[in-house]
């Protein structure tokens, strides 16, 4: 694709034709009077001479009037108007830069890049809000129903010890642990870390997850594989966490690629948050990868910039995938796509919380291998 011109370019350009074109008339507007002169009245003359010079301006008027609404007014309208749409609250509007000139394109994406930081600080907002109000709500819930819920399992120990029917204590035990299952779900999302962030070493945590699950046999259900490139930086962040963080992202990818195929991977790159989607070190050169959607943003924090150097981690796997409209709620507190009675909706809710607490971001994309793509980005530690 060429290059657009500047509109520095584009008007010294149009000016210069503009004045030549201007010379042109005048020399040919002298020539043509004087070609007249000898054979029409003086009083005619003059009306003539008028008659030239004002269709002369008003070709010129004309031209310069459209010269400045292609190259200047239309492009600055639909800017006013990505601007208008963005100050009344629709941050999803954005500047499209089809201008003539590369200087209006360069802005439109300017304008561009404000909107997104406005929507990802925006989002950091009712993300923060929400995390503060949903963990009151979960460790004032986890608390009202663990008394009781202990309670309840003394009796149901009592009522087996006394003959009870053995099939109906079972089923209440089962409920019973599933409950208590939830409430120290609820109680893990409202707990904060108080230890501060030390540095990492992201792919050495990547690599022991992996070996911890292949040593425990919760792999043999899959073809899992490790993508850990040699050259991954160094994070911030609490490795104990983080290692939790992948084992139950795997977790999920093995219960979703049921005979399958499941990747941990974890390598070097540069944040892009509107760009081509990374590429793994294991595809080929000439791999091709689809540009995003344009409202399909890859979420963000307000402090990264395009280009930010940090560790990229992702667990992709060959499942059925998580839909374009579920990708921003799958991290939302109990909201889940598994059947009911197989989730609690808190676990990838605890993924995100716990990577934003340790200066990361987490989103979902479609898999080279069909299913889900958990990505998880942390700048490089300095």
């Amino acid at each position: 694709m060429a290059r657009k011109p500047s509109l520095r370019t584009e008007l010294l350009f149009n000016l210069a034709f503009l004045a030549t074109a201007a010379l042109l008339l005048g020399v040919g507007t002298i020539m043509a009077v004087g070609a007249l002169a000898p054979g029409l009245p003086p009083g005619q003359l003059f009306p003539i001479v008028i008659a030239i010079v004002a269709a002369d301006a008003g070709v010129f008027i004309i031209f310069g009037r459209y010269l400045v609404t292609r190259h200047v007014l239309r492009p600055v309208a639909r800017l006013i108007a990505a601007a208008d749409a963005v100050a009344q609250g629709n941050l999803e509007a954005r500047a499209v830069p089809d201008a003539e000139t590369r200087d209006f394109d360069v802005l439109a994406e300017r304008i561009n890049r404000m909107t997104d930081h406005l929507l990802d600080a925006r989002g950091q907002l009712v993300r923060s809000e929400k995390l503060a109000s949903v963990g009151r709500l979960a460790a004032g819930i986890a608390h009202e129903v663990g008394n009781p819920l202990g309670a309840i399992g003394t009796y149901v120990d009592v009522l087996r010890r006394r003959g009870a029917d053995a099939e109906v204590m079972n089923g209440i035990a089962r409920e019973l642990d599933r409950i208590d299952r939830i409430v120290r779900s609820l109680l893990e999302y409202a707990r904060p870390h108080e230890d501060p962030l030390q540095p990492v070493a992201a792919g050495v945590v990547a690599r022991g997850a992996f070996e911890l699950l292949q040593a425990q046999g919760a792999l043999k259900a899959v073809r899992a594989a490790l993508e850990v490139a040699s050259d991954v930086p160094g994070i911030l962040g609490r490795a104990h966490v983080l290692e939790q963080v992948l084992v139950n992202l795997m977790l999920n990818a093995v219960d979703a690629a049921s005979d399958g195929v499941v990747v941990l991977g974890a390598r070097r790159w540069e944040f892009e948050p509107d760009h081509f989607p990374p590429k793994r070190r294991s595809d080929p050169a000439r791999a091709s990868f689809p540009r995003l959607p344009p409202l399909a943003r890859r979420p963000s924090r307000v402090e990264f910039a395009a280009g930010l150097p940090g560790a990229l981690i992702y667990v992709a796997d060959s499942g059925p995938g998580v839909d374009p409209e579920d990708r921003e709620k799958v991290f939302e507190p109990f909201y889940t796509t598994k059947a009911p009675g197989r989730g609690t909706g808190l676990g990838l809710a605890i993924v995100a919380r716990e990577v934003h607490e340790m200066g990361g971001v987490a989103w979902v994309d479609r898999a080279r291998e069909g299913g889900a793509a958990f990505k998880l980005f942390f700048p490089e530690a300095r």
